[in-house]
């Protein structure tokens, strides 16, 4: 562990340099636990400047974890498509309903409950802490690792969490968390612009494999086509399936592929099957 001086050196460092790259983010310095839990599901894996576009009208249509709980999962997967990553749409929804069931629509602001909610894990049950409920925690994601690592490991790779969380939480303030996390996260946005990566350098940094052409790409495709068309059939939905993938110049479409991506939508709760026919 660092001296007590070069942690003092380290803060005050983090406080200027957050100051002069502060983004005034919607989502910022509000006490709405929902609202960030909306942001903090939203941002997993996704830039900020895409989640701009989304967080507002999701939160104005689903204002509250109850309205969100009562809402079909048709409209909630509507309402994300583009965000990517439809298994936190999913997620978000099944949280709220958890909410609504267990807490009168309220979110728990125990760690050990949020964390057993569904979508929450450390780093949006720390963040919901320090953001919303404005209370000391050991968050850390993405532009927090760059900080950490390009401060205190230099010269090291594969640098693991569990060698940065001790120094989170030394430095993490008692009387301002969302302050200071708002700090560290821009201070991180910027060091990405200025000096190579440094989360690369992190035992948990892993380069997202491509979209286009993946099984990934398939599934969105697939949940935007029953989305768009409640009641496709099997064979519709394969033909439509196969069109699209044609158009794009990735060749065809083996039927088994296609049954194995409808069995695990399937059993994943992104739509279901009626006498044949599929619904969102």
């Amino acid at each position: 562990m660092p001296t007590e001086q070069a942690l003092a050196v380290f803060t005050r460092r983090v406080w200027d340099e957050g100051a002069k790259c502060y983004r005034d983010l919607p989502w910022r310095n509000i006490d709405d636990p929902y609202q960030v839990l909306v942001s903090e599901v939203m941002l997993q894996q996704t830039q900020v400047n895409r989640v701009l576009g989304y967080w507002g009208p999701f939160c104005s249509l689903f204002p509250t974890l109850d309205a969100l709980a009562a809402a079909d999962s048709a409209s909630v997967l509507e309402r994300w498509q583009g965000l990517g990553y439809n298994r936190r749409a999913l997620a978000l929804k099944r949280c709220a309903e958890a909410c609504a069931s267990q807490y009168a629509g309220l979110l728990p602001q125990k760690p050990d409950e949020l964390l057993a909610l569904p979508g929450i894990g450390p780093c949006t049950a720390a963040g919901i802490t320090a953001f919303a409920y404005r209370k000391p925690a050991v968050y850390i994601e993405t532009n927090v690792r760059a900080v950490f690592i390009h401060e205190f490991f230099p010269q090291e790779g594969r640098v693991a969490d569990k060698d940065i969380a001790p120094l989170v939480e030394a430095t993490c303030s008692r009387q301002d968390p969302r302050g200071w996390y708002y700090a560290l996260l821009d201070y991180g946005a910027h060091l990405k612009q200025q000096v190579a990566n440094p989360t690369r350098r992190s035992a948990h940094y892993t380069r997202q494999s491509a979209f286009e052409g993946s099984r990934r790409q398939k599934r969105a495709e697939l949940l935007r086509l029953v989305l768009a068309s409640p009641g496709i059939d099997a064979e519709s939905l394969y033909h439509l399936l196969e069109r699209d993938e044609a158009h794009a110049g990735r060749g065809g479409l083996a039927r088994g592929d296609f049954e194995s991506l409808v069995a695990d939508m399937l059993k994943e709760g992104f739509f279901t099957e009626q006498e044949g026919a599929f619904f969102a």
